[in-house]
């Protein structure tokens, strides 16, 4: 694996994310919007109007994620922050919504919702070091738990489809799982 650096997505870093994103804002024009914006909004929206959603979030902070830099370049980014950052994945009927002891009120709740890796990169294991460079952010800036909603399988294992992460990369950096509402897609925790 090449030697990653990771830094949070900060205003001074947007053009490394759109860059890394691409024209079509990566994943068919969601530009990390899946989890942010109802899937009604998401539906009507253009690629554009993803990318501007997401810029203002960018400059609104605090940071929405992290990227992940090789030789200077943004090849990989991961969404982290507090679950109420992330609306549509506390949704009740979601396999990702929080359990009892974990409210979205609570800002020390904090969830990884969304990977994007350059496709030339992926496979490498770049998202093995995003997650501890997670585990390390969230725990800096005060969260108790941190939560994910991987898959077991995908396809192809440089699927898109992984956008969530994959569920052996959360259970190497030490992740359980706290519930199963789906087959294939645990909700998992770290406490901080």
């Amino acid at each position: 694996m090449a030697k990653l650096d990771v830094l949070p997505l900060t205003a001074e870093r947007w053009d490394d994310f759109a860059a890394l994103f691409g024209k079509q804002g990566a994943c068919y024009g969601c530009w990390c919007s899946y989890f942010r914006l109802a899937p009604k909004l998401r539906k009507a929206n253009s690629s554009l109007d993803n990318k501007a959603h997401m810029h203002a979030r960018v400059l609104a902070g605090p940071p929405p994620g992290l990227l992940g830099y090789v030789d200077g370049e943004a090849v990989s980014w991961m969404q982290i922050g507090p679950r109420a950052d992330v609306p549509q994945f506390n949704n009740s009927g979601r396999v990702s919504a929080p359990l009892e002891d974990a409210s979205v009120d609570d800002d020390s709740v904090w969830a990884i919702s969304c990977f994007f890796t350059k496709s030339a990169m992926r496979g490498q294991g770049l998202s093995h070091a995003m997650v501890a460079a997670g585990v390390a952010h969230a725990r800096e800036n005060g969260a108790r738990l941190l939560e994910a909603c991987p898959m077991d399988q995908a396809k192809q294992a440089k699927s898109v489809g992984l956008f969530v992460g994959s569920t052996r990369v959360f259970e190497k950096a030490g992740f359980a799982q706290v519930a199963s509402r789906k087959p294939g897609r645990p909700l998992m925790r770290f406490e901080l």
